[in-house]
């Protein structure tokens, strides 16, 4: 049976503590940082609107008939890259509010973003 002491478990030890390791986390007045967290959240949202549209793409294509564009994958690997460009463009409008989420999560009331409230 194995003991546990105020020295760890018999036989181990403790790990050391490595006070060094721990670095403090960015200040969120930080250019670089909030920068940093922009662009993150900008992506999460564009990434999450083209998996809508290949969602959308893929159930347009399952209905559509066989002579349809949407069942041309020529056509369709080009309409994937169009999505994914409408995507881009809308996450940096912050259309659907994704980011924005994000920022109010990441980046303390006083520090978020004021300039882009949406697609508006």
């Amino acid at each position: 049976m194995t003991n546990v002491t105020n020295t760890g478990i018999e036989g181990f030890g403790r790990a050391p503590v490595v006070e060094d390791s721990v670095q403090p986390l960015p200040s969120a007045t930080d250019p670089v940082y909030r920068k940093k967290v922009e662009k993150a959240a900008e992506q999460f949202e564009s990434m999450f609107i083209a998996q809508m549209f290949r969602e959308m793409r893929k159930v347009t294509r399952e209905m559509s008939s066989e002579d349809s564009v949407f069942r041309n994958k020529v056509d369709g690997d080009m309409l994937d890259f169009a999505d994914t460009a409408v995507a881009d463009v809308m996450a940096k409008q912050r259309s659907f509010g994704i980011a924005n989420a994000i920022l109010h999560q990441l980046l303390p009331p006083d520090a978020a973003p004021a300039g882009k409230t949406g697609g508006k």
